[in-house]
């Protein structure tokens, strides 16, 4: 399976190593550094300094900046990042940048890259959310929210909009949807307000019966696996939830449980979906590396963040294929089952 680039190769390590930042400046400018401590505010005036990341740099405490702007990669953050205004990768950034941990920003978290590529460990947490080419492995919460060619593990949650172009992604809520490309689920049901606008030519999937482990083993899938096409608009639910005040809201769903009979008969437990997807969103907080098992006893490739990324990614651009689960079934397979 390809990897990720190695964030530091023994070629080119880091060469200035800082234990603590003593910079008065109105900008911190770091490049081929590992820094050692957090890169926090102690003083009022430091609220409002900004950090250019300009390539091969490593940070392991907890940052805060009021701007930070990214030229280029490796770049790796160990520790929790907020931008207060803006977190920004420029567009032809290089090499990997990887975020361990949750990222937040009151104004923009942007990463709309051409060439590098972008992993977040964990949730996203802004107002405004754009991202192209990105993997992330927690859940992202924005009033608007933009993604294109990207991975999402959990939630797209959007109190305005969101935009999804050639994604993947757990599950979405939010009261305005727009799509455009081919696109999958990993959980049964997602939601919006609006009945949503997809571009001539758009597709979804859901992929929740889909053998993901068998798929990142490299193995055969199993039986009554596979994923499924969803109609929009055939697939579509209005759902009206009533809260204590006995307020009412309406929701669209789009949800492939009605017809997914098949589900029945697949034993769920053994495709390894969940852990797969678990090991990428709690990656940092586990403290040894796993692998699954496979059918002649060895073992997978490691179920790291950049590994488990890498596989999505194939499954987005059509490298990885998920053959089409069929919702018809035979008596003979129920009467199996059931009698």
């Amino acid at each position: 399976m390809a990897k990720f680039p190695t964030i530091f190769s023994e070629k080119e390590p880091v060469v200035k190593e800082m234990n603590e930042v003593r910079i008065g400046e109105s900008v911190v400018g770091l490049k081929d550094n590992l820094v050692k401590t957090a890169i926090l505010p102690k003083t009022s005036g430091e609220l409002e300094r900004d950090i250019n990341v300009q390539g091969n740099v490593k940070i392991e405490g907890a940052v805060y900046a009021r701007n930070m702007i990214i030229d280029s990669g490796p770049t790796e953050f160990l520790s929790a990042v907020y931008a207060h205004n803006e977190l920004h990768i420029k567009n032809d950034a290089l090499d990997t940048i990887i975020f361990r941990k949750a990222v937040a920003s009151s104004g923009t978290v942007a990463a709309l890259l051409l060439k590098g590529k972008c992993i977040f460990g964990a949730d996203i947490n802004a107002s405004n959310v754009k991202l192209k080419n990105c993997f992330v492995a927690g859940s992202i919460f924005a009033n608007e929210i933009q993604l294109e060619n990207s991975i999402v593990l959990g939630g797209c949650f959007a109190s305005k909009k969101l935009v999804l172009q050639n994604v993947v992604a757990g599950t979405f809520n939010a009261p305005e949807v727009s799509a455009g490309g081919v696109n999958y689920l990993l959980y049964p049901t997602a939601f919006s307000v609006e009945p949503m606008s997809c571009l001539p030519g758009t597709e979804f999937y859901n992929i929740t019966l889909a053998d993901l482990g068998a798929l990142f083993k490299n193995e055969p899938e199993k039986t009554n696996t596979g994923k499924i096409r969803l109609d929009m608009e055939a697939d579509s639910q209005r759902t009206v939830l009533v809260d204590e005040m006995d307020t009412k809201m309406l929701l669209h769903s789009y949800s492939v449980a009605s017809r997914v009979l098949v589900s029945d008969l697949i034993n769920l437990e053994n495709m390894e979906n969940h852990f797969l997807i678990i090991s990428a969103s709690l990656g940092s907080q586990i403290l040894k590396t796993y692998s699954l098992q496979k059918a002649n006893g060895s073992k997978s490739d490691d179920l790291s963040l950049e590994n488990i990324a890498v596989f999505f990614s194939k499954i987005l651009n059509g490298s990885v294929q998920l053959r089409n689960l069929s919702d018809a079934i035979s008596f003979d397979e129920l009467r199996q089952r059931y009698l």
